[in-house]
């Protein structure tokens, strides 16, 4: 029997929020922690199943719980009866598999020799045989040699701080893509690629105003937590790492999730939880908090605050604290988080005074914490008269992901629902005089399958959304069976690479529909579904240590029988590509499922849009030729474009100067172009080109007030789809023959024209 639960369809594997009831940093590795940034970035490990309160010491060693593990998600990625494509686990498989670990530890190739990696592989061809005995003492004592091989460059890096190397008038320069690059043939080759990072670092600060003193302390800082960082992993977070190079070889998209990872996960899709209401970091020895989720219990009681330093935390209202100062920051989330009601208490340092001083004594009642800043939002774009035409208001929702919480559906009642949520939101506009309606779906990497379907049945009138099919080639037609349409005027949805998966059902299918206009670039290209599967509910399994398995089950098509696997959803207005195909999207991982197609299902479509295109295409083109954000924006692309096709970057001070005084000059002059034009402020105009810090180096508040500036910088893609919109509700409107070709129904539900 196959075990089934929540079907999802998503490009991410864990959670982008993260944290039972305390939320750790956004930026937080997926479901294998590798130095994926240059120059040689380590992050802390995201997620483990069992507490740690000591730094592991000595080698690590696989667990009981996880040789069981091992065992079951093998039989489970080599059976048809589950897994959409199946694959046996042999030797060329095995070489698969100890590639990917490998580069999922050191992704950039600064640590590891081609002598420790030819170690490794020499050893391969035993790898299938032992993952079906779920040994995986291999990849156990690669990550031993891995971590002494950090340990050799952090120190090594740190030494460097004291050398003459720091002249910048030659014209060296460092690879800043390594991704592709072969293994270093020696130490004496990683030695040069380190220095040459090291310079660049202290080359960044130095540009940035920073005084030699406070360069050393900051670099030095920088590198001895790369050490730290990798000393903290984990027995869990290897496993889950060796277990992910295992499943993506299968495809790219079958992940292990650890216990705790599949909590994350779980919030993540129910936008709630339970604790405190804080998203936290650790820059260092101390957990910090970063962020207040509004409405938690941490911003109603007025006395946590961003920049404040966790030293210790106690359960209940008295009793022992517990110093937390140098522990995991996981470790650290598993003391604060707990049910709703119960409470705890927090010793925090304020931000600017030593972490010595006395601290401030919080206690906090842990309650159910909504994550609305993750749900669906809503604005009005006023977009002006033009060519005789009344002015128009285009209603906007903002969707980052199909949300659901599945375990509140089942129980009823209120629970969080992207498609819920939507819908009150075009119920909302019905009262506000909104002429039009457009999904911006940039970004969305997917989420619910359900949740998709729902979402377009708000826009048609019943009807096949997408056709799923089964390894064994059964095909079930998904199809939105409610009654009547709730929003029936002008509608458009805006794409773009990062757009994939659920998202490009939505946009397929109101395409096929002919119910809206596409705008933007051709989506990532994601057209497989995954499912859930509770490794703790595996017949014969009483413990709950074994996590899940997000596991391809089937492949998606849409309404006509077009697969958005690897080619995406095309645009019917087209943007500047922002992200070129060769460099993300589906198409980029080499066993991702080929694109195919099968028979139409029986639907009816609304209308036919393509009539419009052309006209569309043409108009956008002559409105945005003279638009200067529009110029900025394929200014900035054609500047990003060259500097990566060069992947190397001048170490020589006048070449890097020039660069950064180039760079700031360009945006004071495009903020004093934006006050003479009228258009929107850049709320970041004054903000330094590059501080030459890393995101946890920076002030905490500083950071997050940049954060939420961010959100607020001129969007003239977002503005130009409010446009192309609105162009076609004007030519429909100069043009009846126009709409009677483009809708022939008589009885068509959409009212383009009021």
């Amino acid at each position: 029997m196959k075990k089934r639960s929540s079907v999802l369809i998503a490009v991410w594997a864990v959670p982008l929020v993260l944290g039972a009831a305390v939320l750790t940093q956004h930026d937080v590795q997926t479901l294998a922690p590798a130095p994926t940034v240059q120059l040689a970035q380590v992050a802390t490990p995201a997620a483990v199943t069992t507490r740690s309160d000591k730094k592991p010491t000595g080698a690590l060693v696989q667990n009981v719980d996880q040789r069981e593990t091992a065992k079951t998600v093998y039989g489970v990625l080599s059976d048809s009866n589950y897994a959409y494509r199946p694959r046996a686990l042999d030797d060329a498989l095995a070489a698969d598999i100890a590639k990917r670990y490998l580069e999922s530890l050191d992704g950039a190739k600064m640590f590891l020799t081609a002598a420790d990696v030819a170690s490794f592989n020499a050893q391969q061809s035993q790898l299938d045989d032992d993952i079906k005995a779920g040994d995986f003492k291999r990849p156990f004592a690669v990550f031993d040699t891995y971590r002494k091989r950090v340990k050799e460059r952090s120190r090594f890096a740190r030494a460097l701080l004291n050398k003459d190397i720091f002249d910048f008038s030659g014209h060296d320069r460092v690879e800043f893509d390594r991704e592709k690059a072969p293994w270093a043939a020696s130490n004496a080759e990683l030695d040069t690629l380190w220095t040459n990072s090291v310079r660049n670092d202290w080359l960044r600060l130095k540009l940035a105003g920073k005084q030699p003193a406070d360069i050393r302390k900051t670099l030095d800082k920088r590198y001895a937590n790369i050490e730290k960082a990798v000393s903290e992993y984990s027995s869990e977070d290897i496993f889950q790492i060796a277990m992910n190079a295992y499943a993506n070889s299968i495809d790219p998209h079958t992940d292990y999730l650890n216990p705790r990872t599949a909590e994350r996960f779980n919030q993540q899709m129910s936008l709630q939880l339970q604790g405190i209401g804080a998203v936290l970091t650790k820059p260092d020895d101390v957990v910090v908090v970063r962020e207040l989720v509004p409405g938690g219990p941490a911003a109603l009681s007025k006395l946590v605050q961003p920049g404040m330093r966790i030293i210790a935390v106690g359960q209940g209202e008295k009793g022992p604290m517990e110093d937390v100062v140098g522990w995991r920051i996981d470790d650290v989330v598993e003391k604060i988080k707990g049910n709703k009601g119960t409470k705890v208490r927090l010793d925090l340092v304020p931000p600017g005074v030593p972490i010595e001083s006395k601290p401030n004594h919080v206690l906090l009642t842990r309650d159910i914490v909504k994550l609305t800043e993750d749900a669906a939002k809503s604005e009005i774009i006023e977009v002006p008269s033009q060519a005789g035409q009344p002015a128009k208001r285009i209603g906007v929702i903002k969707l980052p992901s199909f949300y659901e919480d599945f375990e509140g559906r089942r129980r009823g009642g209120e629970f969080a629902s992207s498609s819920r949520d939507v819908a009150r939101l075009l119920q909302e506009f019905q009262t506000q005089n909104i002429d039009g309606v457009v999904l911006d779906f940039r970004n969305n990497g997917g989420g619910s399958l359900g949740e998709a379907v729902r979402i377009t049945g708000l826009f048609i009138d019943q009807g096949p959304v997408v056709q799923v099919r089964e390894s064994g080639g059964r095909v079930t037609i998904n199809q939105d069976r409610t009654p009547g349409v709730l929003w029936r005027g002008p509608l458009a949805i805006v794409i773009n690479r990062a757009t994939a998966s659920a998202s490009e059902i939505v946009a397929g299918a109101i395409k096929d529909y002919g119910r809206g206009v596409i705008i933007g670039e051709t989506t990532y290209g994601k057209g497989t579904v995954q499912n859930l599967m509770d490794l703790d509910r595996w017949p014969g399994r009483g413990a709950t240590n074994y996590g899940q398995l997000k596991l391809t089950i089937a492949q998606f098509f849409l309404p006509a029988g077009s697969s958005t696997q690897n080619k995406g959803v095309t645009p019917d207005v087209h943007y500047p590509v922002t992200v070129d195909a060769a460099d993300f999207g589906e198409s980029t991982n080499e066993n991702a499922l080929p694109w195919s197609k099968i028979d139409s299902s029986d639907f009816e479509r609304v209308g036919n849009l393509a009539t419009l295109n052309a006209t569309l295409e043409a108009q956008h083109t002559a409105r945005v030729r003279n638009d200067p954000e529009f110029k900025w924006l394929l200014e900035d692309l054609a500047e990003y474009k060259e500097r990566r096709d060069r992947k190397y970057i001048s170490l020589n001070e006048v070449e890097r100067k020039a660069e950064r005084d180039a760079a700031e000059a360009k945006i004071k002059t495009r903020q004093e172009a934006r006050k003479k034009l009228g258009l929107k402020l850049d709320p970041l105009a004054d903000d330094p080109n590059d501080d030459g810090l890393s995101t946890n180096e920076r002030d905490v508040a500083k950071q997050l007030e940049r954060e939420k500036l961010a959100e607020e910088r001129p969007d003239p893609l977002l503005r130009e789809s409010a446009n192309i919109l609105v162009d076609a509700i004007n030519d429909f409107g100069r043009n009846p023959a126009l709409l009677r070709q483009t809708f022939p129904q008589a009885q068509s539900p959409v009212l383009w024209v009021k």
